[in-house]
């Protein structure tokens, strides 16, 4: 008799789970979409790399970048802040005994990444003729 009760199928038992929108949120009002923006296929990319060793020189100089790339209507990606470079150096302050006085200085280096996405000639011939202050070094790459 004991194998007759244990030969019988368990109950199958359904399980709900209820999202944000099955649990009665749905009358509430919804969060305003996003514009969606259509993106082409990039065929090319300029990429630009600003460097410098004070970050207002180089947030003026990355305004400088964006307007122009702006006034000729290119589509501008960034500034992405990158990490800022450290260069540390630890100088003893005197030459023979005072071994334990020392000195440290350091070099900040800050860095910004710019795309401009299908970049037309207009936009890289005004972009070369950039006035920058000394300081800011510029690597630009087309990838």
């Amino acid at each position: 008799m004991a194998t007759a009760t244990a030969n019988k199928p368990k109950k199958a038992t359904k399980r709900v789970v209820k999202t944000s929108a099955s649990s009665g949120e749905s009358h509430a009002k919804a969060a305003p979409k996003k514009k969606e923006v259509a993106v082409t296929p990039t065929d090319h990319k300029l990429r630009i790399r600003v460097c410098a060793y004070e970050h207002k020189i180089l947030d003026l100089s990355v305004k400088q970048i964006m307007d122009t790339a702006a006034r000729f209507d290119a589509v501008v990606v960034g500034p992405v802040p990158l990490p800022t470079e450290i260069k540390r150096w630890t100088v003893n302050r005197s030459t023979f005994v005072h071994k334990d006085a020392r000195e440290q200085f350091e070099m900040r280096i800050h860095k910004r990444l710019i795309d401009i996405l299908n970049p037309s000639p207009k936009v890289v011939e005004a972009l070369t003729n950039l006035n920058l202050p000394s300081g800011v070094t510029i690597d630009v790459k087309m990838v």
